[in-house]
């Protein structure tokens, strides 16, 4: 990584995040690109293994990143470990509400960071991405980090900085090109076509 992109500092941890993540078979074919503000969308989003290789990714890179998580998965001895990986709780129960506004704040405030959000915003299948991510990066004036989870490949890879525009829209419809030929580790089922 370049020297604008914030880091950990944590030795242990990119160990232990390049050893699970060699065990797994996973690579990066290229580098995340060295800027100190990005929200970084990450795709498909199809299981809870997503969050395992991508949270061994992270620590591997030596990645400070933060990231957004229901609120129930912050609570117990489970919370301390979601918090130390940069883990955000969001409570989708009130809607979501100031979330955007939030982050908004915290890139603000920040001479760096790194927001990792899944815009499927669910685990399953979905015709329609969220666009918080967008409206967070318009706002905020950073941009977005089109990031392939991809399962087929065993590689995450990605995309150059892509700014933001009002056309919210033609800007999805562009990154998510960038997703056409990336796995998620679950499949949707095929629709059959039937008369």
């Amino acid at each position: 990584m370049g020297p604008a992109v914030p880091r950990r500092g944590w030795r242990t941890g990119r160990w232990l995040g390049r050893t699970v993540f060699k065990a797994a078979g996973w690579s990066f074919p290229g580098s995340i690109p060295d800027i100190p503000k990005a929200v970084v969308i990450v795709a498909p989003h199809t299981s809870n293994w997503d969050f395992v290789i991508g949270a061994a990714a992270m620590l591997a890179m030596d990645l400070d990143a933060r990231f957004l998580g229901k609120h129930t998965l912050f609570k117990g001895p489970l919370g301390g470990l979601m918090r130390s990986l940069g883990g955000i709780p969001v409570d989708r129960g009130v809607g979501g509400s100031g979330v955007v506004e939030d982050m908004v704040a915290r890139f603000g405030a920040a001479d760096r960071l790194i927001l990792a959000l899944a815009p499927e915003g669910t685990r399953k299948a979905v015709e329609h991405w969220k666009t918080g991510f967008h409206r967070i990066a318009l706002a905020a004036g950073v941009p977005i980090v089109a990031t392939a989870l991809d399962w087929g490949r065993r590689q995450i890879r990605f995309r150059e900085p892509f700014m933001a525009t009002p056309d919210a829209a033609a800007d999805v419809a562009e990154l998510q090109l960038f997703f056409a030929d990336s796995r998620g580790r679950r499949q949707p089922p095929a629709v059959e076509n039937r008369r």
